[in-house]
């Protein structure tokens, strides 16, 4: 339980942020959120203050080609509502700085501010790139909203589940090379904290850095990498969708040269719910990494749920 007092109008434009504030007991003192924070489902019954710039259905080509024509016409993706939050009357807006792809970020919140009434609300803006940057996150949102102590407690909580993951699993001899794709057409590997997770569940990352921004990768790549594990985790698919969609990998002509279908080591993974959310839910991920990895060791009961075998038809 929360041990301030202070009540705070909160509007998180973030689903990370909508989870951080909830881990720290403060769900009841949320006001808004984004058309994305949907975790816990408890805060799916507030009001909405953003909505994408474009149609969200469809492949991963077509969503590419109108994102990217947003933004060659320097246009922001998302749209907040000014009139939502002035009716909302939050003093505290957590927003980001990571992604103009992903979310709604700070220039967004500021625009819809521009004609504010009154005392403007705080603004907590999260920009991680890595995983040291998510626990900083996580203390700059307790700081602000004077949680302090209850904001430690769930950083050492999360910490702790995670060190005894890394260091069982890294006291294993398997070691997978494993390729990460954060986008299926064009190809893309995922980066910034998911190589972390990767070498933290004892794999080795292929692809992406620790800390930097997702790369754009080619087939010819792919195969020459010929990773024993593929993952696939789309920015955004929950695992039905990555699983309707999945053909555009399979009708790739180079697909079955691939060793990790031949040995069937491919995984869809809910990348919208778990590791494209740099919230406490990233020690979630680390267990299906290390579930997948090694199956014969751990096992959190995320199958199914977080994660699929995808087997060759």
């Amino acid at each position: 339980m929360a041990s301030n007092t202070q009540k705070h109008r909160i509007v998180t434009l973030i689903p990370s942020a909508t989870e951080m504030v909830c881990a720290l007991g403060l769900e009841n003192q949320l006001v808004g959120r984004s058309h994305e924070c949907d975790f816990p489902p408890s805060v799916t019954h507030l009001p909405i203050c953003t909505e994408p710039k474009f149609e969200v259905n469809g492949t991963s080509h077509e969503i590419d080609t109108r994102v990217k024509n947003l933004l060659g016409n320097a246009l922001s993706v998302y749209r907040v509502f000014p009139d939502v939050l002035q009716d909302l009357q939050p003093d505290v807006i957590v927003t980001q700085t990571q992604c103009g792809v992903c979310a709604a970020n700070l220039q967004d919140v500021e625009l819809a501010l521009d004609s504010w009434l009154g005392k403007r609300p705080a603004i907590i803006s999260l920009q991680t790139t890595d995983l040291s940057g998510v626990w900083n996150d996580l203390q700059a949102v307790a700081l602000t909203l004077k949680q302090e102590t209850q904001g430690q407690k769930v950083l050492n909580s999360l910490q702790t589940r995670m060190q005894a993951i890394t260091q069982h699993a890294n006291s294993l001899n398997h070691s997978p090379r494993v390729a990460c794709i954060e986008w299926m057409d064009p190809l893309m590997a995922a980066g910034n904290w998911v190589p972390e997770l990767v070498e933290m569940a004892g794999g080795s990352s292929l692809f992406g850095k620790a800390g930097l921004h997702a790369p754009w990768i080619t087939w010819e790549a792919l195969l020459q990498a010929d990773p024993d594990i593929i993952l696939v985790l789309p920015c955004g698919f929950s695992l039905s969708q990555i699983q309707e969609h999945f053909h555009t990998l399979t009708s790739n002509p180079e697909w079955n040269q691939l060793r990790a279908v031949q040995m069937r080591q491919v995984y869809a993974t809910d990348g919208n719910q778990y590791f494209n959310r740099p919230g406490p839910r990233l020690v979630d991920s680390l267990e299906i990494l290390a579930e997948i990895f090694h199956p014969q060791i751990f096992n959190f009961h995320h199958q199914g749920t977080g994660w699929v075998q995808v087997l060759p038809k």
